[in-house]
C-alpha cells in the first residue's frame, strides 16, 4: 500500500518534464485611422473585418484593433495618428488624408492604405510596382472615373453646357479630380465646370445649394467621399427638387433616389487591404508589396428618377449598367 502513493508522486513529478510547454497564441495589434465615423464608414469597415476573418483573424481573440475616427475633420487626423503610433501597433490601416497623417507620424510602423485615390500622383508612394518606404495597399482609381462621370451626364443630357462639381476641398486628390474633369470637359466641346465646396455641418448645406443654383448648371457631379454619407438624402432631394441630373461617386446615392452612379467597388478594396495586413503580419515588407488596383467598376441607374426628371436613358447606357433600379 505504501508503494502506490510513492509511485503516484514519482509519476506526477516526471510528467511536466516530458510535456511540451504551452505557448500563448500571438495577438496582433492593428491601429485603424478613419476620416469619417464608424457609422458612416460601416460598409467598408465590415468588408475589412470580414476580410480579416476570412484569413483567420478574429477580433478580440488573435487580433486587437484600436480605432480612431476624425468625425469628418481632416485637421484631427495628425493628432489621432500620433495617438495610434504611441500604442505601437504591428500595422496602421487608414485611407484618404489619413495616409499622409500616418506617414508623418511614423516611418517605421507599416501602413496599409485601405482605398486611396492615385497614391503615386499624391506623392504617397514612389510607384505602384515598388512603393518603397513603409506604405502599401490599395489604389481606388477614383480619379480615373471622374471624366467618365462627366461623359455619362453628357450621354443623358446631350445639350448640357455647364456642370457643377460638389466635393470636399481638403482632400489632396481633389485638385487632380478637378483637373481631369476640366480636361474631359474641353474634349466634350468646351463644357464649363463650376466647383463647389462641401461642408461638414448640416446647417451649412442650404448655403451650398443656393450657390449651386445661382450658377444655373445643367448637371451635377458629386465626388466620392465617406463624409457625404450623412448628407446623401438631402443632396438627392436637392437634385430632384431642382430637376438637376446628377451622377454620384457612390451607389448609396442612387439607392435613395439619385439618378446614377459610377464607382469602384470600395468594399472589394477593403477586403484586399485585409490581405495586405495578413502579408505584413507574416513578415512581408510594405516596400516590396506592389499596390493593387480593384478592377471592378459599377454603373447604377435609377430609371424611376430618370422618368421623374423627364429624361430618357439611352439604350446604349442601359445595356452597360450593372444595376438598374425601376
Amino acid at each position: 500500500m505504501r508503494r502506490i502513493p510513492l509511485m503516484l508522486v514519482f509519476a506526477l513529478t516526471l510528467a511536466p518534464l516530458g510535456a511540451e510547454p504551452q505557448q500563448a497564441a500571438k495577438v496582433y495589434h492593428i491601429g485603424f485611422l478613419g476620416l469619417s465615423s464608424a457609422r458612416d464608414y460601416a460598409p467598408n469597415l465590415e468588408a475589412f473585418r470580414q476580410g480579416l476573418r476570412d484569413l483567420g483573424y478574429d477580433e478580440g481573440r488573435n487580433v486587437l484593433i484600436d480605432y480612431r475616427w476624425a468625425q469628418g475633420r481632416s485637421e484631427h487626423l495628425s493628432g489621432l495618428a500620433a495617438e495610434l503610433v504611441r500604442l505601437n501597433p504591428d500595422v496602421l490601416v487608414t485611407h484618404a488624408n489619413g495616409v499622409g497623417a500616418a506617414q508623418q507620424a511614423t516611418t517605421t510602423i507599416p501602413i496599409v492604405m485601405g482605398v486611396v485615390a492615385d497614391p503615386v500622383r499624391q506623392g504617397l508612394v514612389k510607384s505602384l510596382a515598388k512603393p518603397g518606404g513603409n506604405t502599401t495597399g490599395v489604389s481606388s482609381q477614383i480619379m480615373d472615373l471622374s471624366p467618365k462621370r462627366l461623359e455619362l451626364l453628357k450621354e443623358v443630357v446631350p445639350a448640357f453646357k455647364q456642370v457643377a462639381v460638389l466635393s470636399y476641398q481638403d482632400l489632396p486628390s481633389v485638385r487632380e479630380h478637378l483637373w481631369d474633369i476640366d480636361v474631359a470637359a474641353n474634349k466634350l466641346g468646351g463644357l464649363r465646370v463650376r466647383t463647389f465646396a462641401m461642408v461638414t455641418e448640416p446647417t451649412g448645406l442650404d448655403a451650398v445649394f443656393a450657390s449651386i443654383l445661382r450658377a444655373r448648371p445643367d448637371g451635377l457631379i458629386v465626388l466620392p467621399d465617406s463624409r457625404m454619407t450623412p448628407h446623401n438624402a438631402r443632396i438627392v432631394q436637392f437634385s430632384a427638387k431642382n430637376r438637376l441630373p446628377a451622377v454620384y461617386g457612390s451607389r448609396d446615392f442612387v439607392e435613395v433616389g439619385g439618378l446614377m452612379s459610377y464607382a469602384g467597388d470600395y468594399r472589394e478594396g477593403w477586403r484586399i487591404a485585409a490581405r495586405y495586413v495578413d502579408n505584413i503580419l507574416k513578415g512581408a515588407k510594405p516596400s516590396e508589396l506592389p499596390i493593387e488596383q480593384p478592377t471592378k467598376f459599377e454603373l447604377v441607374i435609377n430609371l424611376k428618377t430618370a422618368n421623374a426628371l423627364g429624361l430618357t436613358i439611352p439604350q446604349s447606357l442601359l445595356v452597360r449598367a450593372d444595376k438598374i433600379i425601376e
